[in-house]
């Protein structure tokens, strides 16, 4: 072999590179391998006398150089070209977060009620205090009325500027001055009289699960908290109603073993009025574990809410009448409800709002 058909054999590899390369289609192996066209090249320095190879190894140096330099420029595009994709995989989902816990409990709530015919509704967060105390038969001179318990809203004396007319109020409830204070609820019963109002007469099945605010703030209490509210009115409703419905109740929010019960105590708006109890759920409303006092609740039940028959008064603030038709409503704090399930053991429900992502992320 003569140095010039070298030189025709190293063109002819160079060329076809040459072309490779601007397919984008480079295989290390078609040029390094055992039978790549750079290894047989290689070979062929054997064949050529011997003043020549020196000036071929020159040549062959060159072209390794440029081929091992272009193959390395261009191994990502290689390995992203030749790389499979399989479109019928499902694809990487992002990081998501999850409902808030009281939101959960909300939902739950919502759909333990519906299971029985409850209607879930929603009323004003900021109300007229005919509707969150005198309708519901509390005097003016009631605790519940002093500015230490309830934040009143300061609101122009313009009617245009309000969200509800006092003079149309005024005209359904004549003995409403100018629709009275505007307050932020301090519980969801204000939806009572809104509903019969909006229906007109029963029967009536509410479920009002809202916001609700007070002024006070402690380990069981915070200044926002949600309430669910419960109005059952029609003919023939008694108190063995109420309980069935508080029975079943802690039965499915917090297990078939779960009870409750009923204390005589004294509402505005109902008569007659109870405290509720439900049963713990560690010592199983015994009020002993192992021998010992339960550390949890101490006598078996622990208190959640109030209820009771609804008073008169408050029928006939929404226009209905009492000798016709009776009724019972409850009212509890999500909160409270929900950090009584097993296995929660949270002592303070300020954790909900404290915005720790770590605490929230355990539910």
């Amino acid at each position: 072999m003569t140095i010039d058909q070298f030189n025709q054999q190293a063109k002819v590899v160079l060329n076809q590179f040459a072309a490779d390369l601007t397919g984008g289609q480079i295989d290390q192996t078609r040029y390094f391998g055992k039978k790549g066209l750079f290894t047989q090249l290689a070979k062929q320095i054997q064949q050529l006398p011997s003043e020549k190879r020196g000036q071929a190894g020159k040549l062959l140096n060159q072209i390794k150089r440029d081929l091992t330099k272009n193959i390395a420029a261009t191994a990502p595009l290689n390995q992203a070209t030749q790389q499979s994709i399989d479109f019928s995989l499902p694809g990487n989902k992002p990081k998501v977060g999850h409902l808030h816990p009281i939101t959960q409990a909300i939902n739950q709530i919502s759909r333990i009620f519906e299971r029985i015919g409850f209607i879930r509704v929603r009323y004003p967060e900021v109300d007229w205090d005919w509707y969150v105390f005198e309708s519901l038969n509390m005097p003016p001179n009631h605790p519940a009325r002093d500015e230490w318990e309830t934040f009143f809203i300061d609101r122009p004396d313009t009617t245009g500027n309000v969200a509800y007319d006092p003079k149309q109020l005024t005209k359904r409830h004549p003995k409403m001055i100018d629709g009275g204070k505007l307050v932020l609820t301090t519980h969801t019963s204000n939806g009572q009289v809104r509903e019969m109002e909006r229906l007109g007469k029963p029967p009536i099945r509410m479920i009002n699960i809202a916001r609700c605010y007070r002024r006070q703030q402690d380990a069981t209490h915070t200044q926002m908290f949600h309430q669910f509210e419960g109005l059952v009115i029609d003919k023939g409703i008694t108190i063995q109603h109420l309980k069935g419905t508080l029975d079943y109740f802690a039965k499915e929010f917090y297990g078939p073993k779960a009870k409750s019960r009923i204390r005589p105590f004294h509402f505005r708006f109902t008569e007659p009025s109870f405290e509720v109890d439900f049963s713990c759920h560690i010592c199983h409303g015994t009020g002993f574990v192992n021998g010992q006092k339960c550390k949890l609740c101490k006598s078996g039940w622990h208190e959640v809410g109030g209820a009771g028959m609804v008073h008169p008064n408050v029928l006939k603030a929404g226009g209905i009448d009492p000798d016709q038709y009776t009724g019972f409503a409850f009212g509890w704090g999500v909160e409270r409800t929900y950090t009584l399930r097993e296995g929660l053991n949270i002592d303070d429900i300020r954790h909900f709002y404290n915005n720790k992502v770590k605490f929230l992320e355990q539910f």
